[in-house]
């Protein structure tokens, strides 16, 4: 039977389907088979026999497909597939179909593969491979001459050129074997060819996209504009600007550069804003010099040769006066002496020009002065007969519309004899110095020193001279008598001497004075010291407020002797509180003070709860006074404490937890001693504490031992333990308790009988209050015993007590056995022990002993 051949195209490398339909259900199929060209034996099989229940089993051919075919019986139709085609798999193939009842269908398909031609390749005019995406870059008027090769491909392939998508060249023409070759040729490109994309195409088949290999135009392009963007009219000196230049039409963005002159600028920041424009800013600060010169902008392309733009702009730098000012130059610096000629010139260099000149001395505005020979004449200034008050510095100032400008000062020198240069009070033993100098001060007949008999006063002599001193003399004058004073009692250096004096008798007070001489000639007036007997200041007295109210207060005192020195009165506002000075006043003429704003001041010092008080002395250069106490005034108050003024509900208030402690306390030994009782059968068997057969002993004497224990605690009761003497405690202090209330059942049991009184005395400890060696290795004994938990006996010469009177205070046992003292017949205090020395026999306790122990305390009234 004779079936059509259907055509079919595939791709190499690529996957296709060959049709294979199936018109009737599974179950009716007997086996698919797939055959190549005219070969009998099957390349692929589907074997559907007997397979209902399970998958129908595939094979194919390894030596022609292997697993890159696979038949989807599933799919309708059902097709093979084969991946990755080859092109030896290019053939006639038959699909048979064989059926359990119904006849055999067969198809046919002739597969063509097609061979896709190798990537384009693009070669420039002289025969070298383009590589990456971009063609060029050209520039303006240049040609483009590009080839574009392709290699391989059945059936053969097409070549065309294309540029932005539009077909320009498809003459193509074969080259030597397989390779097909189109030459394109582009005259005179233009700035809008910039970016054009050149595209260099192949296809053979409509099956895929065709190959293609794309290249973009890149040109270089001259800048078209440049321009300086709103140039300001004046620029300030040293003032900071950013001037903006900008160029447009390069490609690449173009390279802006400065010029000041003939120097590049270096600070400058650039910023592209799109594809051809750039503006770069120029940072700088224009100086004095930079007036009147040109600021170039230049743009350039440095891929175009020889072409750029720039621009200029005529700077117009405005600053205030430069200004400096010159000693005339006819004058000798060095050699200038009390009566020449000075003469000083100021140089000024201004954009606008100044319009105001000034002159200073030492800082101060010199006006012109004819009578003081101060002439000013244009820019300089004379000064005729210069005295020793002339030297110092010089400056001029010029004024223009930016401002003033002071010249750097120009120092004058002036050449004089020595001067006296102590003019002022000199505190060489002020409170807080050494003490090494008299006290010093000033008077209408020259400097006042106040000094003591005996005292060493260091006197200074401070000169002012140029040049320096060269020699120094001293001389004393008492009225009685005039003396030169001895070179080796004073010491020079430079422009000071000091005079090491002191005075002794009388007759050791009087006027000092001291001359100098230099290189000019010898000082004309001598430096004065008067030298008094001095002292501290005697106290104010009679202080009182005259006039008070809550804004303000004065305070009026009566000066005393001032100690023969100027003095100055003090008030002094000081902290009760920390005794510390928080304020303080001075008078230099008379103990006379006025306090304002004292509410503030008052309120504040409340607020601290603290207050003030002020005191008032007086003080010279010796010292001060013994400060007095103004009476009856007082900044602020203290408020006391706080639980005194709650009175008996804050008192309550605070016994609250120490009555919550105690009946606590009670509590806890009411439960100890009811388990114990409790318990105490269980504890006969085994004895009273750890020595609980003596204590049986004990118990059991009669008469003269039983009256002997009545004021002596035996030692076993000591050595009972801690159990033992905490009951005790315990059963005192009920007793105690039951005198004043009898809500306790228990304490009824301890009533006192009416004819025994309380024994007045403590429990003293017998061992002496120095350790013997005894002693000692007791307390050893008895602290290793609670270090490692057991228990130590204890002689009972050791640990005897004895009664002591009620004036001595009660002594421990040992640190860590139970202290009390009992006063009266009641117990004053309790303290336990830190920690209770454990022993096997002390758990065991009897009531009616307890209560025996407790009464041997007391005293029968009869004995009384």
């Amino acid at each position: 039977m004779k079936t059509n051949v259907f055509s079919v195209e595939g791709v190499e490398g690529r996957n296709i389907e060959l049709q294979c339909p199936i018109t009737v259900p599974l179950s009716q199929v007997y086996m698919v088979l797939w055959f190549k060209d005219n070969a009998g034996i099957p390349l692929y099989s589907v074997d559907v026999r007997d397979k209902i229940s399970r998958q129908p089993a595939h094979w194919s051919a390894p030596e022609v497909f292997g697993s890159r075919a696979k038949f989807n019986i599933d799919k309708s139709p059902a097709s093979l597939l084969i991946k990755n085609l080859k092109r030896h798999d290019q053939g006639v193939y038959r699909c048979r179909i064989d059926f359990r009842t119904i006849q055999t269908q067969t198809y046919r398909y002739n597969l063509s593969v097609i061979v896709l031609p190798e990537q384009p390749v693009v070669l420039d005019r002289w025969g070298r491979h383009i590589n990456g995406t971009k063609l060029g870059p050209k520039e303006e008027g240049d040609d483009v001459v590009i080839t574009c090769r392709v290699s391989g491909g059945r059936p053969q392939p097409e070549v065309r050129w294309l540029i932005n998508g539009v077909i320009v060249d498809d003459q193509y023409e074969q080259n030597s074997g397989d390779v097909i070759e189109n030459r394109l040729l582009w005259p005179g490109i233009q700035r809008g060819d910039l970016n054009a994309i050149f595209t260099c195409q192949t296809m053979n088949t409509r099956l895929v996209e065709p190959k293609e290999t794309s290249y973009v135009l890149d040109m270089h392009l001259k800048p078209l504009t440049i321009k300086v963007i709103n140039p300001p009219n004046t620029l300030v000196a040293d003032k900071r600007y950013e001037i903006m230049c900008q160029s447009t039409g390069s490609r690449p963005n173009a390279i802006i550069t400065w010029y000041k002159g003939k120097r590049q600028m270096r600070r400058t920041k650039d910023e592209v804003l799109d594809h051809n424009t750039t503006t770069s800013t120029l940072s700088f600060s224009p100086t004095t010099e930079d007036d009147g010169k040109t600021l170039t902008c230049r743009a350039e392309n440095p891929n175009v040769n020889g072409l750029f733009l720039e621009t200029d702009w005529k700077m117009n730098v405005v600053y205030p006066p430069m200004v400096t000012i010159q000693l005339g130059p006819t004058l000798v610096v060095d050699d200038i002496k009390e009566g020449d000629d000075v003469y000083f010139e100021c140089h000024v260099r201004a954009n606008p020009d100044w319009k105001k000149l000034q002159w200073f001395h030492n800082d101060i505005l010199l006006q012109y002065n004819g009578s003081a020979r101060i002439i000013q004449s244009g820019q300089s200034l004379v000064l005729q007969k210069v005295t020793k008050q002339s030297a110092g510095y010089y400056a001029c100032s010029a004024i223009n519309a930016e401002g003033e400008t002071v010249s750097d000062q120009q120092h004058l020198r002036v050449k004089h004899v020595p001067v006296c240069a102590t003019d002022k009070l000199l505190a060489a033993n002020a409170p807080g110095g050494n003490g090494s100098e008299g006290a010093v001060g000033t008077n209408r007949n020259g400097i006042l020193i106040g000094a003591s008999r005996n005292e060493n006063v260091e006197i200074p002599c401070h000169i002012f001279a140029d040049p320096p001193a060269r020699s120094f003399h001293w001389r004393f004058n008492n009225s009685a008598e005039i003396l030169q004073v001895d070179a080796h009692r004073f010491t020079s250096q430079g422009n000071i001497s000091i005079l090491n004096y002191v005075p002794v008798t009388d007759q050791d007070y009087g006027t000092l004075t001291c001359w100098a001489v230099n290189e000019v000639g010898p000082q004309s007036q001598p430096c004065t010291f008067q030298l008094v007997l001095a002292d501290l200041p005697s106290p104010v007295s009679n202080c009182s407020l005259p006039n008070r109210t809550q804004q303000f207060a004065e305070i009026q005192c009566s000066p005393g002797y001032d100690g023969g020195l100027p003095q100055v009165f003090v008030l002094e506002l000081i902290s009760k509180r920390t005794g510390t000075r928080r304020f303080n006043f001075s008078n230099k003429n008379e103990p006379f003070f006025v306090l304002d704003r004292l509410e503030k001041l008052s309120a504040l010092m409340t607020l601290e709860n603290n207050s003030l008080s002020c005191v008032v002395y007086a003080l010279n250069q010796k010292g001060r006074s013994t400060p007095v106490l103004i009476q009856d005034f007082e900044i602020g108050r203290i408020q006391p404490y706080r639980a005194a003024a709650n009175g008996r509900q804050t008192d309550s208030v605070e016994w609250l937890p120490i009555a919550v402690g105690i009946l606590l306390t009670v509590i806890i030994l009411a439960l100890s001693i009811s388990t114990k009782t409790y318990l105490h059968r269980c504890w006969l068997a085994t004895g009273w504490c750890c020595h609980g057969t003596k204590r049986t002993e004990t118990q059991h004497q009669g008469g003269k031992g039983e009256q002997q224990t009545k004021n002596v605690l035996l030692a076993d009761e000591y050595e009972c333990g801690t159990h033992c003497l905490k009951l005790k405690n315990v059963q005192m202090l009920r007793r105690h308790s039951s005198r004043k209330k009898n809500s306790s059942k228990d304490s009824n049991d301890d009533e006192p009988e009416p004819d025994v009184i309380p024994a007045q005395f403590n429990m003293v400890s017998c061992t002496p209050l120095i350790a013997t060696p005894q002693h000692n290795e007791t307390r050893e004994k008895l602290q290793d015993s609670q270090r490692y938990g057991g228990f130590v006996s204890t002689p009972a010469t050791v640990t005897a007590y004895q009664t002591a009177p009620v004036d001595h205070p009660a002594v421990s046992v040992s640190q860590e056995a139970l202290e009390y003292r009992a006063t009266h017949g009641s117990i004053v205090g309790i303290l336990p022990p830190s920690k209770a020395a454990p022993c096997s026999g002390s758990s065991e306790l009897d009531i009616n002993v307890i209560k025996d122990r407790l009464l041997a305390t007391r005293v029968p009234e009869s004995c009384v």
